[in-house]
């Protein structure tokens, strides 16, 4: 849906200078001003994933500086999105909201420089995010090359662990786990658009594995396979999944790619629901040559991402994922 609508907006092509627009679905747009710098920029908000609010900032502004790394940027600056029902909700609660976004980009070392509020129904919180980056160094999604391996920088289940906390059966290791993957900073994509061999770079989000896998695919008009027994999993995930926790999101992500992604015919309802699971500031997914496979992976080990690992290959062939 969103690609037919997007289709129907004018094209970017009269501004040569726009670097990256819409048209690969990369994270972030990247504008070029001289020879050495270019200006990427992004904005990303949604509604409560958690019940607390210091942890709802944390998570969103996470979320939403990733998509700056996910591009190889540095980001500089950020402005708050934020609207909140200033009649059912304290004073205290929305400080808490804006203080979690706060502490996550002090952490980036990202001034929270502005923003917007607004009155809402609901509670509504991101950032816009204003990054810099060499433009010979723009990661894009759609630059991978045949022979090239996948490495996926965080585990998977985030929102299979969202969707046993809504029905308030999640335990406090899940929601430890989850908390602490959502609210980890994708920084590395700095250092990782920063090696010649990191041909291309995304991070996994609201699409799922399968859903950014396929966009790498069709940007770079190839076929990727995945191999079920490498893909990581955070902890207690697999309990929870096998136990049916699903969300709605997987199934509208299995109806968006399913004519795209070809899974063995005996694969579990579970199985299938981690594969189009919704991430929430979920990994980043890099494409590199076999031979800087260990040069990368310890490049995200040295940055304390522990669940890194080859997850499969590209190859020549139509655009496509296959699951193994």
């Amino acid at each position: 849906m969103l690609d037919d609508i997007l289709s129907k907006l004018p094209s970017a092509a009269n501004y040569p200078n726009l670097l990256v627009g819409v048209e690969t679905g990369d994270d972030s747009a990247v504008y070029k001003i001289n020879d050495e710098q270019a200006i990427v920029a992004t904005t990303d908000f949604f509604m409560p994933i958690v019940d607390d609010p210091y942890d709802f900032g944390r998570i969103s502004a996470t979320n939403a500086l990733s998509d700056i790394y996910a591009i190889g940027g540095k980001p500089i600056m950020a402005l708050a999105i934020a609207g909140f029902p200033v009649n059912g909700m304290s004073n205290e609660d929305i400080g808490l909201v804006l203080a979690g976004g706060a502490a996550v980009c002090e952490a980036a070392g990202v001034p929270v420089a502005g923003g917007h509020t607004i009155d809402a129904k609901e509670p509504i919180y991101g950032l816009a995010v204003t990054g810099i980056i060499h433009p010979d160094k723009i990661k894009r999604n759609s630059d991978g090359r045949a022979g090239d391996v996948l490495i996926l920088g965080k585990g998977l289940g985030v929102g299979i662990l969202g969707a046993a906390m809504n029905k308030d059966e999640l335990d406090p290791i899940g929601y430890k786990v989850m908390v602490e993957s959502t609210t980890k900073l994708n920084s590395v994509g700095a250092d990782l658009a920063a090696l010649p061999e990191v041909h291309a770079l995304t991070d996994v989000t609201g699409f799922g594995l399968c859903g950014h896998m396929y966009e790498f695919c069709k940007g770079a008009n190839l076929a990727a396979t995945i191999e079920w027994d490498k893909l990581p999993m955070l902890e207690t995930v697999l309990d929870y999944a096998q136990k049916g926790y699903n969300t709605g999101a997987a199934g509208r992500n299995w109806e968006s790619f399913i004519e795209h992604v070809e899974i063995p015919d005996d694969m579990a309802q579970w199985q299938k629901n981690l594969l189009m699971d919704p991430q929430t500031s979920g990994g980043l997914l890099v494409s590199c040559p076999p031979e800087a496979a260990d040069k990368i992976l310890e490049t995200f080990h040295d940055a304390d991402f522990d669940y890194a690992c080859v997850i499969g290959e590209l190859a020549e062939g139509e655009a496509k994922v296959t699951v193994k």
